[in-house]
């Protein structure tokens, strides 16, 4: 009857034991209360449970029950010491007759002092993960064999427990590095992308820093269209590299200080589709890059250029790049006009839009600028980018205002969705 009864208790407690590796989340309260169960079990008067550190060569304490402050908190192992206790694997060790290993040397007066009588080695897929020490039973009893046997089922749930636990921490250990790595790829990417639109503005001497200016504008927009970081970046690539097709035509036609004729009008209108054969073999994180390229010339009333396409014909990320695009333009020194005035870009985007661009475009691009002004955004892209002189000119909030509030925000001619 005793005995029916010690066996219904222990496979409780192994029960509750597996139970409580499977499903805790927290392993320090996980290794405490199977400490508390395994101690429960047998009555057994003290213990602790050690994780094994393969890099350290040492077991660190992760719980203790009645060991006492004084007790190590970390405890050295030496090659022979890993050795033995893999040979013997998963089985109780009796610390007195152990003496010969150089581990139960070192801390021999530890465990005396605290009466400490059996080692278990935790070993998981023949690795040691750590070890389970305990103390004498409540009776002065020695362990017999069903006590090691019922150790021994227990500490395997302990084992797998600690195994699972690192497990995790290397997965997460590998999660960062390969965070930290596509950072790094990506950090590199950028960097690539805005030196290679450097050097398409260098072939041009009159729009230096065209390309990163139509980038940084074209990430605004999509910023204010409420996309999230991967689609932001994407569009300001998609900025930084729209013109790259202007790489093959010639340097005296970019560099004409005088509006070109009808011939080299044609031949620098090539540049869109040179653009796009260029960067379609590439293998972009964003896949809209090329068509951006070819279709930043696109009108919504399909008075644009190569393919002269209609509204939904074009691609939505060439659309970003078109506003872009044209704003820089208009806010630029050319070789054979000067810049606009602040006012008179912004009522040119207004007439226009719904025919050249898309309306929902021109009001996130106003209302980011507007945001801005009256300092509800804190960065000053803007100012950086145009002149502290040009964005504050005299009437551009109230313009500004009006312009939204008079853009429709659909036409016959424009998307005012994704779609």
């Amino acid at each position: 009857m005793e005995n029916q009864k010690k066996l219904i208790h222990t496979f409780g407690a192994l029960a509750e034991l597996g139970n409580e590796v499977a499903h805790k989340q927290n392993f320090q309260e996980m290794m405490r209360t199977s400490l508390h169960l395994l101690l429960g079990s047998l009555a057994i008067m003290r213990g602790g449970v050690a994780r094994y550190s393969r890099y350290a060569h040492e077991l660190n304490m992760i719980v203790m029950r009645g060991l006492g402050e004084e007790f190590p908190l970390s405890l050295s192992l030496c090659y022979e010491d890993e050795r033995q206790f893999l040979t013997n694997g998963l089985f109780p060790i009796e610390v007195s007759q152990a003496k010969v290993l150089p581990f139960f040397q070192i801390y021999d007066h530890s465990f005396e002092n605290r009466k400490l009588e059996l080692l278990v080695p935790l070993i998981v897929r023949d690795e040691i993960v750590g070890v389970v020490l305990l103390g004498e039973k409540a009776n002065g009893e020695p362990y017999n064999s069903y006590d090691k046997e019922i150790i021994c089922a227990m500490a395997q749930h302990i084992g797998v427990g600690i195994s699972q636990r690192n497990l995790m921490a290397e997965l997460e250990r590998r999660a960062e590095e390969n965070r930290k790595l596509y950072d790094d790829l990506r950090m590199t990417y950028k960097d690539t992308v805005k030196a290679f639109a450097a050097a398409i503005d260098y072939k041009d001497k009159y729009t230096e820093g065209h390309s990163v200016r139509v980038g940084k504008y074209s990430e605004i927009i999509a910023e204010e269209l409420g996309w999230d970081e991967n689609e932001v970046e994407g569009a300001a690539v998609a900025g930084y590299l729209h013109d790259v097709g202007k790489l093959t035509v010639e340097r005296n036609i970019i560099n004409a200080p005088y509006r070109i004729n009808a011939k080299e009008s044609a031949e620098l209108n090539k540049h869109p589709s040179v653009g796009y054969e260029i960067l379609l073999p590439i293998h972009h994180p964003y896949t809209d890059v090329p068509l951006a390229a070819k279709y930043h010339h696109e009108r919504l009333d399909g008075r644009g250029y190569p393919d002269g396409l209609i509204d939904k014909e074009i691609p939505y990320i060439a659309k970003i790049v078109n506003l872009a695009d044209s704003f820089d333009a208009m806010t630029t020194d050319r070789p054979y006009k000067r810049r606009r005035v602040a006012n008179e870009v912004i009522e040119d985007l207004q007439r226009n839009a719904g025919k050249q661009f898309a309306p929902e475009l021109v009001t996130a691009f106003c209302r980011g600028m507007l945001k801005e002004l009256t300092g509800e955004a804190k960065e000053r892209r803007f100012r950086k980018l145009l002149g502290r002189e040009y964005m504050e000119a005299e009437g551009i909030v109230p313009l500004l205002k009006n312009a939204l509030n008079g853009i429709n925000s659909s036409s016959p001619l424009t998307l005012t969705s994704l779609d």
